[in-house]
């Protein structure tokens, strides 16, 4: 199977060219389009409730589409709601854990499961995370670009910022103890030790937008460019409200 990623890191898709025998599993919706070769099988991937935890606990769909086909060559794009980029990485028996809406599509053996993140989550929006493992390509997606950042568990430079110095399209290295705006955080490696914490009292208390999440040790990181969060607070003094005198 060929796949490649298109549009980054703007309005990104994935186009992926099967052959008889493969197939890839994606979100419920994501089909942008696809050759007339390509069937489609909609389930619930693991059972009604594999597909109820997913829906109700962590946004994700219900239904899952697994595409095939019998013709060599066929077409398929598939698209994430928000504009964005979208990441391949590759499992080999590994885990990795993804906020809620950033699953896109997986190919191979990869399962798709809730993790309840316990009470230390119950300010977090993403307070039930998916845990994807196993072996495969796994294509995840943010709001705007992505970046990964390597925790090494030592300082690297003088300064954190020094780490940035050869520019966004690289993977930074920092210190093992990184602090990330709760709605840029994306994804992230299960070797993290990690802790919602919040900023000064008074702000938070005024603004409630000061809940981070703190990761410490050795892994990965992947933090978006953009919050869906801070988008919907900018827009929303620019909805239409209907006017009071109107009957």
């Amino acid at each position: 199977m060929k796949y490649r990623i298109e549009c980054q890191p703007g309005y990104s898709y994935l186009e992926v060219e099967l052959n008889p025998g493969d197939s890839i599993a994606s979100e419920s919706g994501s089909m942008a389009w696809m050759d007339p070769g390509v069937e489609m099988e909609t389930s619930t991937r693991g059972g009604v409730f594999a597909g109820l935890k997913r829906s109700f606990l962590s946004g994700e769909s219900f239904f899952q589409n697994t595409y095939t086909t019998e013709e060599a060559g066929s077409r398929l794009a598939l698209a994430p709601g928000p504009s964005g980029s979208i990441v391949a990485l590759e499992l080999n028996g590994e885990e990795v854990f993804l906020q809620k809406g950033a699953y896109l599509a997986s190919i191979g053996d990869i399962k798709i499961d809730t993790k309840f993140d316990g009470l230390r989550g119950f300010f977090n929006e993403g307070l039930f995370i998916l845990k994807c493992s196993g072996t495969g390509t796994l294509f995840f997606n943010a709001f705007g670009d992505i970046q990964e950042v390597s925790l090494t568990g030592q300082k690297v430079g003088s300064d954190v910022d020094d780490a940035f110095d050869a520019g966004w399209e690289e993977t930074a290295q920092v210190s093992g103890d990184y602090t990330v705006d709760n709605g840029y955080a994306v994804a992230w490696d299960p070797s993290l030790e990690y802790r919602l914490t919040t900023g000064r009292k008074i702000r938070s208390f005024l603004f409630g937008d000061q809940i981070m999440l703190r990761f410490s040790g050795v892994g990965r990181v992947w933090v978006q460019s953009r919050s869906p969060q801070a988008f919907a607070s900018w827009i929303h003094p620019f909805r239409r409200v209907k006017s009071k005198n109107n009957k």
